[in-house]
Protein backbone atom coordinates (compact mmCIF):
# COMPACT_ATOMS: atom_id res chain seq x y z
CA UNK A 1 0.00 0.00 0.00
CA UNK A 2 1.56 3.47 -0.79
CA UNK A 3 1.14 5.78 1.99
CA UNK A 4 2.36 9.46 2.52
CA UNK A 5 5.03 10.05 5.55
CA UNK A 6 5.53 12.92 6.99
CA UNK A 7 9.17 13.01 8.35
CA UNK A 8 11.37 15.19 10.27
CA UNK A 9 15.85 15.60 9.81
CA UNK A 10 18.41 17.77 9.26
CA UNK A 11 19.42 18.16 5.39
CA UNK A 12 22.60 19.02 4.45
CA UNK A 13 22.74 21.48 1.28
CA UNK A 14 25.94 21.72 -0.59
CA UNK A 15 27.33 24.51 -1.53
CA UNK A 16 27.27 23.77 -5.31
CA UNK A 17 22.96 24.23 -5.00
CA UNK A 18 23.13 27.53 -2.79
CA UNK A 19 22.63 29.28 -6.40
CA UNK A 20 19.03 26.95 -6.18
CA UNK A 21 16.06 28.70 -4.13
CA UNK A 22 16.30 27.27 -0.85
CA UNK A 23 13.11 24.93 -1.32
CA UNK A 24 14.24 23.72 -4.83
CA UNK A 25 17.71 22.67 -3.09
CA UNK A 26 16.21 21.25 -0.21
CA UNK A 27 14.04 19.01 -2.72
CA UNK A 28 17.07 17.76 -4.55
CA UNK A 29 19.06 16.69 -1.61
CA UNK A 30 16.23 14.61 -0.23
CA UNK A 31 15.90 13.06 -2.89
CA UNK A 32 19.38 11.85 -2.93
CA UNK A 33 18.91 10.77 0.43
CA UNK A 34 15.79 9.08 0.38
CA UNK A 35 15.26 8.13 -3.18
CA UNK A 36 15.24 4.11 -3.40
CA UNK A 37 15.61 3.88 0.16
CA UNK A 38 14.57 0.54 2.38
CA UNK A 39 13.20 0.33 6.06
CA UNK A 40 10.83 -1.50 8.18
CA UNK A 41 9.29 2.03 9.19
CA UNK A 42 9.16 3.49 5.72
CA UNK A 43 8.77 0.92 3.45
CA UNK A 44 9.97 1.85 -0.19
CA UNK A 45 10.35 5.38 -0.22
CA UNK A 46 9.28 6.31 -4.02
CA UNK A 47 9.36 9.88 -3.80
CA UNK A 48 9.00 12.94 -1.98
CA UNK A 49 5.71 14.31 -2.11
CA UNK A 50 6.40 18.04 -0.64
CA UNK A 51 8.42 20.18 1.77
CA UNK A 52 6.17 21.65 4.39
CA UNK A 53 8.76 23.59 7.13
CA UNK A 54 12.10 24.45 6.57
CA UNK A 55 13.96 26.39 9.74
CA UNK A 56 17.08 28.68 9.58
CA UNK A 57 20.24 27.17 8.27
CA UNK A 58 23.55 26.18 10.34
CA UNK A 59 27.39 25.75 8.92
CA UNK A 60 29.31 23.40 10.58
CA UNK A 61 33.01 24.37 11.01
CA UNK A 62 34.80 22.46 8.96
CA UNK A 63 32.32 21.60 6.41
CA UNK A 64 31.24 24.41 3.75
CA UNK A 65 27.66 23.32 3.42
CA UNK A 66 24.60 24.19 5.51
CA UNK A 67 22.43 22.21 7.59
CA UNK A 68 18.30 22.98 7.41
CA UNK A 69 15.79 21.31 9.87
CA UNK A 70 13.59 20.43 7.61
CA UNK A 71 9.75 19.03 8.07
CA UNK A 72 8.55 17.13 4.64
CA UNK A 73 6.21 14.62 3.00
CA UNK A 74 7.54 11.04 1.40
CA UNK A 75 5.13 9.01 -0.80
CA UNK A 76 6.33 5.49 0.40
CA UNK A 77 5.13 1.67 -0.65
CA UNK A 78 4.98 -0.91 1.97
CA UNK A 79 3.95 -4.62 1.33
CA UNK A 80 1.06 -5.52 4.21
CA UNK A 81 0.14 -8.96 4.35
CA UNK A 82 -2.85 -10.24 2.74
CA UNK A 83 -3.44 -7.19 0.33
CA UNK A 84 -4.39 -7.53 -2.53
CA UNK A 85 -1.99 -5.96 -5.55
CA UNK A 86 -1.89 -5.43 -9.36
CA UNK A 87 1.61 -6.11 -10.64
CA UNK A 88 3.18 -7.02 -14.15
CA UNK A 89 5.19 -10.30 -14.81
CA UNK A 90 8.52 -8.94 -15.39
CA UNK A 91 10.50 -12.14 -15.82
CA UNK A 92 9.66 -16.06 -15.58
CA UNK A 93 11.69 -19.25 -14.63
CA UNK A 94 11.47 -22.72 -13.99
CA UNK A 95 10.62 -21.86 -9.96
CA UNK A 96 7.68 -19.38 -10.76
CA UNK A 97 6.91 -15.65 -11.73
CA UNK A 98 8.99 -12.16 -11.08
CA UNK A 99 5.95 -9.26 -10.64
CA UNK A 100 6.22 -5.83 -10.76
CA UNK A 101 4.18 -4.73 -7.96
CA UNK A 102 4.72 -0.59 -7.18
CA UNK A 103 8.26 -0.16 -7.16
CA UNK A 104 9.32 -3.42 -5.91
CA UNK A 105 9.16 -7.20 -7.03
CA UNK A 106 7.21 -9.51 -5.72
CA UNK A 107 7.80 -13.42 -6.42
CA UNK A 108 5.00 -15.98 -7.54
CA UNK A 109 6.16 -19.25 -6.96
CA UNK A 110 5.13 -21.62 -10.15
CA UNK A 111 3.40 -23.75 -7.21
CA UNK A 112 1.55 -20.94 -5.78
CA UNK A 113 0.76 -19.11 -10.15
CA UNK A 114 -2.71 -21.51 -10.66
CA UNK A 115 -4.67 -23.81 -9.43
CA UNK A 116 -3.96 -26.46 -11.98
CA UNK A 117 -0.33 -28.45 -12.61
CA UNK A 118 1.97 -25.96 -14.27
CA UNK A 119 4.77 -26.26 -16.08
CA UNK A 120 7.56 -24.57 -17.62
CA UNK A 121 8.47 -23.99 -21.65
CA UNK A 122 11.73 -22.77 -22.64
CA UNK A 123 10.24 -19.57 -24.19
CA UNK A 124 9.51 -18.59 -20.72
CA UNK A 125 6.23 -19.52 -20.23
CA UNK A 126 4.15 -21.04 -17.34
CA UNK A 127 1.23 -23.48 -18.60
CA UNK A 128 -2.04 -25.03 -16.96
CA UNK A 129 -1.96 -28.67 -17.97
CA UNK A 130 -5.49 -28.36 -17.66
CA UNK A 131 -7.18 -25.25 -18.00
CA UNK A 132 -4.51 -24.33 -20.85
CA UNK A 133 -4.18 -21.62 -19.11
CA UNK A 134 -0.57 -19.42 -19.63
CA UNK A 135 1.38 -16.74 -17.87
CA UNK A 136 3.91 -15.01 -20.04
CA UNK A 137 5.72 -11.90 -19.87
CA UNK A 138 4.39 -8.63 -19.50
CA UNK A 139 0.84 -10.09 -18.31
CA UNK A 140 -1.12 -7.49 -16.24
CA UNK A 141 -1.73 -10.02 -12.93
CA UNK A 142 -3.88 -9.62 -9.29
CA UNK A 143 -2.12 -11.05 -6.72
CA UNK A 144 -2.43 -11.23 -3.09
CA UNK A 145 0.86 -10.85 -0.37
CA UNK A 146 1.57 -13.64 1.75
CA UNK A 147 4.79 -13.15 3.01
CA UNK A 148 7.27 -10.38 3.04
CA UNK A 149 10.85 -10.02 4.54
CA UNK A 150 13.03 -6.91 5.16
CA UNK A 151 16.27 -9.01 6.39
CA UNK A 152 18.70 -7.70 3.22
CA UNK A 153 17.47 -3.97 3.10
CA UNK A 154 18.69 -3.83 -0.67
CA UNK A 155 16.94 -6.69 -1.18
CA UNK A 156 13.41 -7.09 0.05
CA UNK A 157 11.78 -10.08 -0.39
CA UNK A 158 7.59 -10.26 -0.98
CA UNK A 159 6.10 -13.47 -1.89
CA UNK A 160 2.60 -13.98 -3.74
CA UNK A 161 -0.23 -16.16 -4.63
CA UNK A 162 -2.65 -16.42 -7.86
CA UNK A 163 -4.21 -19.50 -6.36
CA UNK A 164 -7.54 -17.95 -5.09
CA UNK A 165 -10.42 -17.20 -6.31
CA UNK A 166 -10.70 -13.14 -7.94
CA UNK A 167 -6.33 -13.62 -8.46
CA UNK A 168 -4.31 -14.56 -11.26
CA UNK A 169 -3.90 -12.74 -14.85
CA UNK A 170 -6.85 -10.78 -15.58
CA UNK A 171 -8.23 -12.78 -18.51
CA UNK A 172 -9.06 -15.56 -15.75
CA UNK A 173 -10.75 -13.85 -13.72
CA UNK A 174 -12.99 -12.56 -16.70
CA UNK A 175 -13.15 -15.67 -17.45
CA UNK A 176 -14.48 -17.14 -13.62
CA UNK A 177 -17.01 -14.05 -13.55
CA UNK A 178 -18.42 -14.78 -16.58
CA UNK A 179 -18.90 -18.63 -15.62
CA UNK A 180 -16.70 -19.66 -18.64
CA UNK A 181 -13.73 -20.93 -18.32
CA UNK A 182 -11.52 -21.82 -21.13
CA UNK A 183 -10.65 -25.72 -21.03
CA UNK A 184 -8.35 -26.98 -23.31
CA UNK A 185 -9.33 -30.26 -25.55
CA UNK A 186 -6.81 -33.19 -24.85
CA UNK A 187 -6.67 -35.31 -28.31
CA UNK A 188 -7.55 -38.68 -28.25
CA UNK A 189 -4.93 -41.19 -28.35
CA UNK A 190 -4.48 -42.68 -31.93
CA UNK A 191 -6.56 -46.19 -31.10
CA UNK A 192 -9.43 -44.51 -30.17
CA UNK A 193 -9.54 -41.95 -32.60
CA UNK A 194 -10.98 -45.26 -35.27
CA UNK A 195 -13.31 -46.42 -32.59
CA UNK A 196 -16.52 -44.76 -31.45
Amino acid sequence: MFYKIEVNDHIRVTPDLFELPLEQAIIKMIKAKYDGFVSPELGVVVDVVKVTDVKEGVILPGDGSSFYETQFELLSFKAELQEVVMGKIKDITDFGAFMMIGPVEGMVHVSQSMDDFVSFSKDKVLVGRETGRSLKVGDICKSRIIATSLKDLANPKIGLTMRQIGLGKLDWIAEDISGTPKIVKKAKPEKEKGKK
